[in-house]
């Protein structure tokens, strides 16, 4: 298992409350990683972190010399108590565990964020050309919630900074949305942004075109709603043209998308570039180019014409946290 060549071993792992992905990386004398192995289990055999490290590194696995974790839940106190997991990690523990090394805990989207510096030209779809220019980065990826970080430029370096401003308070731009917030109030003690945008958040606009719009809803859909993940079933349904009402909420889902992607870019003046991640974007492709998205991001008022002039970017690579956290545990060990 071991690499003649390599000045060093790191391992990198993106935590998630249904799948953890560990890979181990040699690292060569001038800095560049190579693949070793690489695993994913499932969260929920395990009671923690330190028992997936120990199942995934064998006895005869070479001594890791620096560990880095993108972990859903945000970093406190070098600890994280995981959203959908009930699992505390804490730093001086995972680095016990792997024999007193240093070891990083980042938010997954602070590493998401941090990886989508190292992704090839091909790894990302442009949205939006804008102007290049330096200046810092935000990302924003919905999936299970929906998470955002940024890329502070100081000027060498781009350094990665996790938020929780996916749980802001949602704000509604129309009537349209002033009634969803209405509808979700009746649901939610706190509507946030991710109510809205991110996987529950899109079954959370469908019922409320259904329930409260009494939108027609092809039978065959909800048929499929009760059998499979329904927000799958309502983006397919809404991609192949199979649904009218999910084509509506898809297309409601990415224009408050597009807002607060808009949203976050003002807030960390991000001039260099908006990153649009998460699985969920990314299947509904073929809708985005001519939905609301990119509209509702630069309709700020009299910013509009500084937010057509950012540059947007949507992530396919669906491995981009692994990637942040195989590179900040190289640069742990000064590759």
């Amino acid at each position: 298992m071991t690499d003649a060549g390599a000045a060093a071993y790191v391992l990198a792992g993106d935590i998630g409350g249904t799948k953890t992905a560990l890979a181990l990386h040699a690292v060569s004398v001038g800095g560049a990683t190579t693949l070793v192995r690489e695993h994913t289990f499932a969260s929920h055999d395990y009671r923690g972190l330190e028992q997936v490290i120990a199942a995934f590194l064998e006895p005869q696995a070479p001594r890791v010399a620096a560990a880095a974790f993108g972990i859903a839940g945000p970093v406190v106190d070098d600890a994280v108590s995981t959203t959908n997991l009930p699992w505390r990690i804490e730093r001086r523990g995972v680095s016990a565990a792997l024999g007193g090394v240093p070891v990083r805990l980042m938010n997954d989207l602070e590493s998401t964020a941090y990886g989508a510096l190292f992704l090839p030209p091909a790894a990302l779809q442009t949205l939006n050309a804008g102007v290049t220019r330096r200046g810092h980065r935000a990302v924003i990826a919905a999936g299970t919630g929906l998470g955002q970080a940024f890329l502070y430029d100081d000027g060498r370096h781009y350094v990665p900074v996790a938020t929780e401003g996916g749980h802001a308070d949602f704000a509604p731009r129309t009537p349209t949305e002033d009634a969803l917030l209405l509808f979700l109030r009746g649901r939610f003690d706190h509507v946030s942004y991710e109510r809205v945008v991110s996987g529950p958040g899109l079954l959370n606009v469908f019922h409320f075109l259904d329930e409260e719009l009494h939108r027609p809803v092809a039978p065959e859909v909800r048929a499929r709603m009760t059998t499979e993940d329904p927000s799958a079933v309502i983006g397919s349904a809404a991609v192949a043209g199979a649904c009218g009402t999910c084509r509506d909420a898809v297309e409601l889902f990415l224009s408050v998308y597009g807002a607060q992607a808009g949203n976050l870019a003002l807030t960390v003046m991000a001039t260099g570039g908006v990153y649009v991640g998460g699985g969920i974007v990314t299947k509904l492709l073929p809708l985005v180019a001519t939905s609301d998205f990119l509209r509702a991001f630069s309709a700020k008022g009299r910013y509009e014409g500084l937010m057509r002039q950012i540059p947007v970017w949507l992530i396919t690579e669906p491995k981009t946290g692994l990637i942040g956290a195989i590179h900040a545990a190289r640069a742990l060990v000064g590759g």
